[in-house]
């Protein structure tokens, strides 16, 4: 599948919101602590790509976008496919925009994070070039602030 890269349009922010809940729920909940959880909920998602503005690339249609990357300062903060959209290579083409984002913007060394326990994303990151350096406690974002969680960093230095 060979869809383009764009910028998200506004039609795009409600079907991105639930691309990413139930992406995020299927990859995520029965792993993370039910606190977390319960932060994220369709209305969250939905707030936080209102804020992302110009870090958030997506492809497919407007309105029926087929995934999208989020890059924030040195890192790729977010990538989710649809399940349709699993296994074309989409997701290698939204990594790799973001990382062309990224060296663009001077990143030479940047840093993702995913729960060991999302293997299918940890083999694909490593695939794509990303070299895991362990689990540790890392803080990720809820509407209140910050929430402690045990990910997986991932480095690559890019060109």
């Amino acid at each position: 599948m060979s869809q383009p890269i764009r910028r998200a349009d506004p039609a795009d922010l409600g079907p991105l919101a639930k691309l990413w809940h139930d992406g995020w729920h299927e990859a995520h909940a029965a792993h993370v602590p039910a606190e977390l959880v319960r932060h994220r909920t369709p209305e969250t998602f939905a707030a936080r790509l209102a804020r992302y503005g110009d870090r958030l690339r997506t492809a497919g249609p407007s309105g029926a976008p087929l995934g999208f990357c989020v890059v924030t300062g040195d890192e790729i903060d977010q990538l989710f496919v649809s399940d349709k959209a699993r296994g074309t290579g989409l997701a290698q083409t939204l990594i790799e925009d973001g990382e062309a984002r990224l060296a663009a913007a001077g990143i030479r060394d940047a840093h993702l994070l995913c729960i060991p326990e999302n293997t299918r994303a940890m083999r694909f990151y490593e695939r794509m070039g990303w070299t895991n350096h362990g689990v540790s406690i890392q803080t990720v974002e809820i509407e209140a602030g910050g929430f402690p969680l045990s990910v997986a960093v991932f480095r690559k230095t890019l060109e």
